[in-house]
């Protein structure tokens, strides 16, 4: 079948975030033929090219989120009354008062989400977004963009005028001028994919099923894929984006917040509505699709699949591990909370004198460079025998170094040096480098958020975040205990081996294509070159008859005597006097009448 691969910021672009599964799921369903439209997030990223692409992906369309250059098209009268009357019911919809909106989960549901699933806003709202979505996607494909409009000084004044309407959000009724700009510029990009020309016969129209590799603008191309041509849309998140967006702009006022996610979050319940299927990569990002309405019946958790081969050497030779050192791994960021380990590092080296700790990697984003700093004089500080390098003379009991340094070619050398494995994030959402530990075969200490209890089962330890404490005493556990090392290690590899693999990964996304073409199966007629319709154009999946497709049983038939095919005579009941008790009256089971 033909696959529309939906990204954003990821696959094919070097580094990106989501590239390297889906660039394993590409090549791990090479009997399927791959179109990708991807969305560019800086001119960095554009630069740094693509990774190599298999035979399989016919083709690639780009677009950049990060720039937007004026498609010069100028709308007449009845072009910009559709503009306002559309772009006034979308943020109409946005600026609506939470009472005119019933709860994305029930009352009664806890921390967890454990109320009424799929719960969702009151079903004329989603539709007045939906209308106002498609009615603006429309209204690009008829007149060639909507770029200029949604730059507008109209989209200014109509989003005001919805900001100023009676029963609107406190927070959107306080919306100033700087506040309303940087909403329309943030919808301006946000609604940028409606204006692309990939929604024609040949674009998104040809291909079977679309594949959206994250929520957001990345599903968006499908959803009007759903809308114009009736494709089929499978979601994917592994890091939901909603909570992303929730979790960013700290510093905007709580108009613009407030505005932009009522935004996200009316965007994010439309794609889990249109939606086939939806796969989250843990329980964690699945509770989150479940209080943004997302149906129980449609989600399929599959985690994301990994290489375990790399780490084959050093999962099957346990005894290469240093066995009093303690390994970390990841991007140096405050989210991983280095400074708490360091604090239980201390506790752990008067416990252990000949205990070390091992920080692989690099810093990440603008707090990086900085974080790792002061890491170092904490470290410095918090130890007397300060920090340095593993490979000099009189090195410290903690040392600071990075994948491809001395002796560290890859991920695998860097879990080797150590026997214990720790992870001290305070949030976390998939944690690939546990798995990774996990494939080495260490035993591991980790904290609690995000997925880290789903990944790691009983197969390792796990304290709660921000706690050196715990996290001390944890790993005093296990530097003292190598027979539970080895044990938890093998378990934990086992694990791995069974629930984290590529092809665990990519089998359960060929089943799931299977069923989304065959449960919504495209009706197209191809043409070949002489205008005959094309044979096999279709996938075979499309053909596959089911209850869900609304047709009758398909069992087989059995051939029925002549004698039968007569209409059936009723046999006369008996006749019951009158002073029989109805209860008498009623037909005996066919279990009794056997006996």
């Amino acid at each position: 079948m033909r696959i529309g691969l939906l990204t954003e910021g990821g696959y094919p672009y070097v580094g990106g975030g989501a590239g390297l599964w889906c660039d394993r799921l590409v090549r791990g369903l090479g009997h399927h033929e791959f179109d990708v439209y991807a969305f560019s997030r800086s001119e960095a990223q554009e630069d740094d090219g693509w990774v190599p692409l298999p035979p399989q992906v016919g083709r690639v369309r780009t677009a950049p989120l990060w720039t937007a250059e004026d498609d010069g098209v100028v709308y007449g009268r009845r072009a910009r009354r559709r503009f306002a009357e559309h772009y006034g019911e979308l943020v109409a919809v946005l600026c609506a008062s939470d009472s005119a909106a019933t709860p994305l989960v029930a009352p009664d549901a806890g921390p967890g989400g454990a109320g009424t699933a799929g719960t969702t806003r009151a079903p004329a709202e989603a539709d007045r977004f939906a209308g106002a979505l498609f009615g603006l996607a429309g209204l690009a494909r008829d007149e060639g963009g909507l770029t200029a409009a949604l730059r507008s000084e109209t989209a200014v004044r109509v989003l005001e005028n919805a900001c100023r309407a009676p029963r609107v959000l406190p927070a959107a009724r306080e919306a100033r001028v700087p506040d309303l700009l940087a909403v329309a510029a943030h919808l301006h990009q946000a609604l940028r994919p409606l204006s692309l020309d990939w929604y024609e016969e040949d674009g998104l129209g040809a291909v079977d099923l679309c594949h959206a590799a994250s929520g957001g603008t990345a599903a968006l191309p499908g959803l009007l894929a759903g809308h114009f041509f009736g494709i089929p849309l499978l979601v994917t998140e592994y890091g939901v984006r909603l909570r992303t967006h929730y979790l960013t702009r700290p510093d905007s006022s709580p108009a613009v917040r407030s505005l932009l996610a009522a935004f996200h979050g009316r965007l994010a319940a439309e794609t889990y509505r249109r939606a086939a299927f939806i796969t989250p990569g843990n329980a964690h990002a699945r509770r989150w699709q479940e209080r943004c309405g997302a149906d129980r019946a449609k989600i399929r958790t599959v985690p994301p699949g990994m290489d375990a081969a790399p780490f084959a050497r050093t999962g099957e030779s346990p005894e290469r591990a240093a066995p009093h050192t303690l390994v970390w791994t990841g991007r140096v960021e405050p989210a991983k909370d280095l400074v708490s380990l360091l604090h239980a590092f201390a506790r752990v080296r008067a416990s252990e004198p000949s205990a070390r700790l091992r920080i692989i990697g690099g810093p990440a984003g603008p707090e990086g460079a900085p974080y790792l700093e002061h890491c170092r004089d904490l470290a410095a500080r918090l130890l007397p025998d300060g920090a340095g390098s593993p490979h000099a003379d009189g090195a410290g009991p903690v040392s600071f170094e990075e994948i491809g340094g001395p002796g560290l070619t890859g991920p695998a050398d860097a879990y080797a040096a150590g026997a214990v494995s720790v992870l001290s994030s305070v949030v976390e959402g998939f944690p690939t480098g546990l798995v990774e530990a996990m494939f080495a075969g260490r035993a591991t200490v980790s904290t609690d958020v995000g997925a880290v209890v789903e990944v790691i089962g009983d197969t390792g330890l796990v304290v709660p975040p921000r706690d050196p404490r715990a996290l001390a005493e944890a790993c005093v556990s296990l530097l003292r205990d190598p027979e539970r090392r080895a044990r938890l290690g093998a378990a934990a590899r086992a694990r791995a081996l069974e629930l984290f693999t590529v092809e665990q990964n990519v089998a359960a996304f060929h089943d799931l294509y299977l069923k989304t073409v065959a449960r919504a199966p495209v009706r197209r007629v191809l043409l070949n070159g002489t205008g005959a319709p094309l044979p096999f154009a279709a996938p075979a999946e499309a053909r596959v008859p089911g209850r869900w497709a609304g047709l009758a049983s398909h069992r087989p038939s059995r051939t029925v005597p002549a004698w039968a095919r007569d209409t059936p005579v009723r046999a006369t009941a008996p006749v019951r006097s009158a002073t029989t008790p109805v209860a008498d009256a009623s037909p005996v089971p066919a279990t009794e009448a056997a006996r």
